[in-house]
């Protein structure tokens, strides 16, 4: 079954096309990678996919559900952690969970259970009832991501959520999300981190100045690459006949990457 499906999403400010036909599947129990230079359009992407702003045209499905016509039932569907989460500072990281367990009608029976083994899942059971403004920015990424996973989502949605977490943070983040993509919940993290969407992701998908340039495996991105003409050894980001491209590779190909370094000279 297909959680995530966009079908010709557009985002336009005024001549601004900042998403531009979209279309993009992403299946029950997928991690899938959304990457792209700053300002290609990931953030509005998931933010018309969250229902957080309308599209100009087209249409989102989260777990079946429009998010234009059926926004309660699809947000019922969804977690979502923006890249800068919006936390209440006078709240305890205990209360915090409380609150979130509210806004999506966890029953009160386990509920203490739950917010106690996500304190202990991530890490925060010695700062459960410590207030919110004292967090460290990776504590606050931490408790921000436990508040999106209380109510068990179908579909998660993480914009850029290793910013903060130092090494073992972010580890523990990988094994989190691995566990909740077998468990069934589909992920779809968007990062500018190359390696951990190589690691990490079963597809990623491209943004490119609004457009999806791309879609897949490593696998499959590289045989794109190859297939159009990339893999000549002629382009300086591109390895040795398209059989060992990294994802960084890839991505610099696809984005115009090359050209900026071809530019650039720094001054003697």
């Amino acid at each position: 079954m297909d959680m995530i499906v966009c079908q010709n999403l557009t985002k336009r400010f005024g001549a601004l096309h900042a998403v531009d036909n979209m279309n993009l599947r992403v299946a029950q129990g997928e991690l899938f990678g959304f990457l792209g230079p700053n300002g290609a359009g990931k953030t509005t992407s998931i933010k018309m996919m969250t229902g957080l702003i309308a599209p100009t045209s087209g249409s989102a499905y989260i777990g079946g559900y429009d998010v234009q016509e059926q926004p309660l039932q699809a947000k019922r569907v969804l977690g979502y952690v923006p890249d800068n989460p919006f936390l209440y500072e006078k709240l305890t990281g205990r209360e915090f969970l409380h609150f979130m367990a509210d806004l999506y009608d966890v029953p009160v029976e386990g509920r203490s259970g739950r917010i106690a083994d996500l304190l202990r899942l991530f890490e925060l059971e010695e700062k459960g009832d410590a207030l919110i403004q004292g967090y460290s920015r990776g504590m606050r990424q931490k408790i921000a991501i436990a508040g999106a996973l209380i109510h068990h989502p179908g579909v998660l949605f993480l914009d850029e959520p290793t910013v903060g977490l130092d090494p073992r943070g972010t580890r523990l983040l990988h094994d989190v999300l691995r566990a909740i993509c077998r468990r069934g919940t589909t992920v779809l993290i968007s990062t500018h981190i190359l390696e951990i969407a190589e690691r990490l992701c079963d597809r990623v998908g491209i943004m490119h100045r609004g457009r999806l340039v791309a879609v897949g495996t490593m696998d499959e991105l590289r045989a794109t690459v190859a297939r159009d003409g990339h893999g000549t050894g002629h382009h300086p980001y591109v390895t040795q006949e398209g059989t060992d491209y990294s994802l960084e590779d890839i991505f610099l190909t696809l984005t115009g990457g090359a050209e900026t370094q071809n530019r650039v000279q720094y001054p003697g």
